[in-house]
């Protein structure tokens, strides 16, 4: 990723606007592949595109896999408890694997905080954890692991219905809070021996809530839902979760991304409609790219919800740091 690429991600992922490339950074084959595109796509041209791609058997790929993983890996933790087998053991913050200690990073780095003690086996989960996620892709985390991301995304669903009949009047934020969330995060845990977000964190209580049981967490749970239906969505996530932060920085310069190819690129924004933090996708807006091909930024989730409905097969998941994979 070139440099001014990604200071440009980093920037986003504090809660930055994005801004367009400086002319000095706009490569020529850039400026001349946009040149070649104008006046290329008719509103006829659109329409059939876009029929096709409601006919396409493969439309919901990558949501289904993500479902799927995502299911999956917290059942693993159900099941082993259930069954005694002790294969996982723990919850999603804190875990061990077939003996092997894991530990959430931001989890760890609360404890820490708080404790003001650093413990070797904390020190060696987390690190594990921190390099499998930067593998992975750091906020692939979110997406494809956490629990509280699958409630949200379905009241995500209902949140725009409830929209598009105008009976809730959609509230947003600056991205920029959730930055000063993980300050105060961090501070209260240095200051009260407590670590506060792990009290409130809707993924560590769900992830309890399905291995040991349900309790009173989660109303608080619930609470939150309630707000991201009526009045902002996916608030969570977008405004508050330190947890994001910490792997979106992990991931920054991860190996598994999603990779941006403009040359056949519509600048329809259907790929924006979809996603979850979608300033990461401001590159497919006309003139916004970095590069014919550009990495999508560190906020990203690694979702795949834009690949799904991608009519041109611009957006793809990147599997190393120069092979392009479909």
């Amino acid at each position: 990723m070139p440099k001014h690429c990604l200071l440009e991600s980093l920037s986003q992922l504090v809660g930055r606007t994005p801004h367009k490339p400086a002319p000095g950074d706009v490569p020529e084959a850039l400026r001349d592949a946009y040149q070649a595109k104008k006046g290329t796509f008719t509103k006829a041209y659109h329409q059939q595109v876009d029929e096709e791609r409601a006919q396409r058997s493969d439309r919901h790929k990558w949501r289904n896999r993500r479902w799927a993983t995502l299911i999956a890996v917290n059942l693993l933790f159900v099941l082993s408890y259930y069954f005694d087998v002790q294969l996982v053991e723990g919850a999603l913050t804190a875990s061990r694997v077939i003996g092997f200690h894991f530990a959430d990073v931001n989890s760890a780095l609360q404890v820490m905080l708080a404790y003001k003690h650093v413990v070797l086996n904390l020190v060696i989960g987390t690190v594990t954890v921190a390099l499998l996620w930067w593998l992975l892709g750091g906020r692939t985390f979110c997406s494809w692991v956490c629990p509280y991301h699958l409630l949200a995304e379905f009241g995500e669903k209902l949140h725009d219905r409830l929209a598009a009949k105008k009976w809730i009047r959609p509230v947003t934020f600056h991205r920029g809070v959730r930055t000063v969330f993980y300050v105060i995060f961090a501070l209260l845990a240095l200051a009260t021996g407590y670590t506060v977000f792990e009290f409130i964190s809707p993924t560590g209580i769900l992830s309890r809530a399905l291995i040991y049981g349900p309790g009173l967490a989660l109303l608080w749970v619930a609470a939150l839902l309630a707000f991201e239906v009526l009045v902002s969505k996916r608030a969570w996530c977008r405004y508050v979760c330190p947890i994001g932060l910490t792997y979106g920085l992990l991931g920054s310069t991860s190996p598994v991304r999603l990779k941006y190819n403009m040359v056949n690129c519509h600048h329809e924004g259907d790929c924006r409609k979809v996603c979850e933090v979608p300033h990461v996708l401001n590159v497919t807006i006309r003139g916004k790219a970095c590069d014919i091909d550009t990495p999508i930024g560190a906020d990203c989730t690694r979702c795949g919800a834009c690949v799904d409905i991608c009519p041109t097969d611009s957006l793809n998941y990147q599997f190393g740091w120069a092979k392009k994979t479909n």
